[in-house]
């Protein structure tokens, strides 16, 4: 089955600047193997060493996080879009607080 995986900017540099990539997999580990394969510097950013997801990163499969589902082992279909969401640190508590502050 032929997913699509989009590649968020902050990835991007990983990917030759490539916004997504279209893969032949039935499972969600199948297409991020597939993704990692063809660009080999996004493994380090998606997967540790064990292969499974790094914790700040989530996958949706269509809206839906992959992991209120099977995880890597969630099954697709032919209109599979997987959209890869790292988590994005920054800015300082101090900042948030006054923000907060009427």
């Amino acid at each position: 089955m032929q997913a699509t995986i989009k590649i968020p900017s902050p990835l991007r540099r990983f990917s030759d600047n490539q916004p997504q990539l279209s893969v032949q997999a039935t499972t969600v580990g199948e297409a991020l193997e597939q993704l990692c394969n063809h660009y080999p510097e996004l493994r380090l950013q998606l997967l540790d060493e064990k292969g499974e997801m790094r914790n700040f990163v989530n996958i949706y499969l269509n809206r839906e996080d992959i992991r209120s589902h099977q995880g890597l082992a969630t099954s697709l279909s032919e209109t599979s879009e997987l959209r890869i969401v790292p988590a994005i640190a920054g800015g300082s508590g101090i900042e948030l607080c006054l923000k907060r502050s009427p």
